[in-house]
């Protein structure tokens, strides 16, 4: 057995994942017959049959199967080691752009960036707020290094550090009602009654409905302290995050409404960087500093 090349096991894996030799000329910028080729010489080096190519299109034999495995791991840490590499290449970053979303509790998240911060006042906090769809949108149009907020988790874009649920309550002020508050209010009562809702800052990402009674009156803010206050002062009912809340709902100044029709959410609050991306020696630091003092703060 002869030594093979990666240019060799970048065009078998292209093949099978692309269902052709033309296909995957196309997807690696190559000829037909170049692709062609090496496989051909991979298989003669390898002593193996690949691909079997007595159907209208190529397939995996079983040792092909077994091999494209190998190689597809062989591929990542290929993938993993330029980007290591780019990495070691960018230097020391001399400034780092952070977003908190509305769902990061803002004592916790400026304690947390604070604690780092304070260690590389070489580099410059870039620190923005976004709210609902905004910050997972800036964060895939690289306008952000790190975001403190939920995102999809099956996006296999984003890597991510759980930091602990968020909880939503659905909340009244005292008399805001015109009924008794009860566990089984039902929508059609909440219908007629204006709901504060927060603005989503997300620019071109279908707009993110959360928790929204479609046909009631809405009441639009920028963010949960405004309406905070707009609930408070009986303007509207809304969803609020329970950590911005705990002290309203002890001393009575705002009512949960939570029931059936109404349970309230919990989202899980992460840290979220890409994936698929370089990062510099700071932004790893920090990184790798939320790993390890996120758990004890939050749990604090």
């Amino acid at each position: 057995m002869y030594a093979f090349t990666l240019q060799e096991i970048q065009c078998f894996d292209a093949v099978v994942r692309e269902g052709g030799f033309q296909a995957a000329a196309v997807a690696l910028n190559r000829s037909h017959a170049a692709i062609f080729a090496a496989i051909a010489k991979l298989e003669a080096n390898l002593g193996v049959l690949l691909l079997d190519r007595s159907g209208y299109r190529v397939s995996l034999t079983e040792a092909g199967r077994s091999f494209h495995r190998k190689a597809r791991s062989l591929l990542g840490e290929m993938e993993a080691l330029r980007v290591h590499a780019r990495q070691l290449a960018m230097g020391e970053e001399t400034h780092l752009r952070v977003i908190l979303g509305d769902t990061c509790p803002l004592h916790e998240g400026l304690q947390l960036l604070g604690g780092f911060f304070s260690q590389c006042p070489q580099t410059r906090l870039d620190l923005h707020f976004e709210t609902i769809g905004g910050p997972a949108e800036r964060l895939l149009e690289d306008e952000a290094d790190l975001i403190l907020h939920w995102i999809e988790k099956g996006d296999p874009r984003l890597e991510w550090i759980d930091l602990g649920p968020v909880s939503f309550v659905p909340v009244v002020a005292p008399g805001f009602l015109p009924f008794a508050p009860t566990r089984r209010i039902s929508p059609d009562q909440m219908r007629g009654l204006t709901q504060c809702i927060i603005r989503d800052t997300a620019r071109a990402a279908a707009k993110m409905n959360f928790y929204v009674m479609e046909g009631a009156p809405q009441c639009t803010v920028a963010d949960h302290a405004m309406k905070k206050e707009v609930i408070i002062r009986g303007m509207a009912w809304g969803h609020l995050p329970r950590f911005i809340i705990e002290q309203e709902l002890r001393d009575g100044r705002l009512l949960s409404i939570a029931g059936s029709a109404f349970p309230g959410v919990e989202t899980d609050l992460v840290a979220a960087r890409r994936r698929d991306r370089p990062h510099g020696p700071v932004a790893n630091r920090l990184w790798d500093y939320i790993a390890t003092h996120a758990p004890a703060l939050w749990a604090s």
